[in-house]
């Protein structure tokens, strides 16, 4: 069981020496490998009673960005070129570290600082991809070590499926949940109800901090994965590898039991189908909704008819409390457009029961720091969609891979972001922006031109 804390402490010791030695490609040890366990490894110390080194240990994830950004800065020598993403997730960071200092809220410095950090790290982890030099990173190496995350969780899914019991339960995960987050263990099964459906049914994490992580990263994986095996003239050619990786993603998908991730999953595969002009997936895919239609009118059960239709009206316990949630968050960016405060939505406000919206990322953002900060992160995601696909198409090598991930991805998680604080989710954060920054220089790259108009944003190279 000591494996995880030792893999997590010693991927990030690994990290930093490679760091040391000038190879700033080294922070995705502790990415790839440390980030998936952090819940886990930091559970499974406080159990052996290393509580007094919690709070150190969890600073690990914010030192390596901290550390590599800064080595980044220093040894950066190329004029700064900026793409209108840049401007705006700076924009983002300037605005929101406002409202730490403005009097709004209830809540004091130090809890809006958390807050500040739950809300904007990810700029800084964007920033540590933006200034990053792609010609030093090996892209089918990064990929390879995700897609094999993926293979590791599943198989430890697996064993939690085969003997039908949640890993957590022997990590020590409900006492240190409290002990972090002030929250007492909850469901059936002494965890948290995230580990359970409405029918009391079992859905498993994995070594991940919860079920809708492990679906998270399961995107994560699939995206990645078809950049990885995806050639310049869209040719997909799956190896023994890439067959296993996609079984792991099936079974991860399936066990985890999101709704919202289940529906991604197959988005983004016929996106992708569409996008690399897959005609069988496509009616691969078409058949496969046909054959759901078919078995919900003529083969379904009563129980899963009742828990399909009720999800859908929003009348089972799970979606009404989402609709409740959204409809709370949206009364109080209404009533209050420029927000609330920094920590009345999400983490914070959840540690101490005071919860504004809590269950979409939009929300979230919307009701701390307004209408404003909402539409500044909407502006960056869409607009990194809106490239990834422009450039997909003349893209080519690992440019066109990240490119392609990236679009996947960012599509991918919308699902999810409705029904969940996703940027909390450690590991598919960070990759997921740290991918950002990456794509972001590598079009600059071409382009080699200061871009604030989203139509120049998106031009063809010169």
């Amino acid at each position: 069981m000591f494996v995880f804390p030792l893999i997590y402490i010693t991927s990030f010791f690994a990290s930093i020496t490679g760091m040391l030695k000038n190879k700033i490609e080294s922070i995705i040890i502790f990415m790839v490998l440390g980030l998936p366990i952090y819940t886990t490894a930091l559970s499974i110390l406080y159990m052996y009673g290393f509580g007094n080194y919690i709070t150190p240990l969890q600073a690990f994830k914010e030192l390596i960005i901290l550390i590599a950004l800064t080595t980044l800065i220093i040894h950066y020598s190329k004029k700064i070129v900026f793409h209108l993403v840049d401007v705006i997730v700076i924009a983002f960071f300037v605005y929101t570290l406002l409202y730490v200092f403005l009097p709004i809220g209830q809540y004091g410095f130090v809890e809006k600082l958390i807050a500040f950090k739950s809300l904007s790290f990810f700029v800084l982890i964007y920033f540590t991809g933006r200034l990053f030099d792609p010609a030093k990173i090996f892209i089918n190496r990064f990929f390879y070590y995700i897609c094999a995350v993926c293979i590791a969780g599943s198989l430890l899914l697996l064993y939690e499926v085969y003997h039908y019991q949640h890993f957590q339960t022997m990590t020590g995960y409900a006492d240190y949940n409290y002990y972090i987050f002030n929250q007492d263990p909850s469901g059936n099964y002494g965890l948290s109800w995230t580990f359970e459906i409405e029918s009391g049914a079992k859905r498993f994490a994995s070594f991940f901090s919860n079920p809708l992580e492990n679906s998270a990263a399961t995107l994560l994986a699939i995206s990645v994965l078809a950049g990885l095996y995806t050639q310049n003239n869209n040719r997909v050619r799956l190896n023994s590898f890439g067959w296993l990786v996609l079984a792991a993603t099936l079974v991860s998908i399936f066990f985890s039991l999101s709704r919202a991730s289940f529906v991604s999953y197959f988005l983004m595969i016929y996106v992708y189908a569409w996008l690399t002009h897959k005609k069988y997936i496509l009616w691969f895919v078409h058949g496969c909704f046909i054959s759901v239609i078919i078995y919900f009118i003529f083969f379904i059960d009563k129980d899963t008819e009742e828990f399909v239709i009720n999800t859908l009206n929003f009348t089972n316990p799970s979606s009404l409390g989402h609709l409740i949630e959204w409809l709370d968050g949206i009364d109080s960016m209404i009533h209050s457009p420029l927000g609330v405060g920094l920590g009345a939505s999400g983490k914070v406000s959840n540690s101490l029961g005071q919860n504004i919206g809590g269950e979409n990322q939009f929300i979230i953002i919307g009701v701390q720091a307004g209408v404003i900060g909402l539409g500044m992160y909407i502006a960056i995601y869409w607009l990194l969609i809106r490239n990834a696909f422009k450039w997909f198409k003349k893209l080519r090598g690992k440019e066109k891979k990240v490119s392609l991930s990236i679009l996947l991805m960012k599509i991918g998680f919308l699902v999810p972001m409705m029904t969940a604080n996703f940027e909390s989710y450690i590991y598919v954060s960070y990759i997921s922006w740290f991918l950002s920054g990456l794509f972001i220089t590598m079009i600059v790259n071409k382009t080699g031109s200061v871009t604030f108009d989203p139509k120049v944003a998106t031009a063809a190279p010169a």
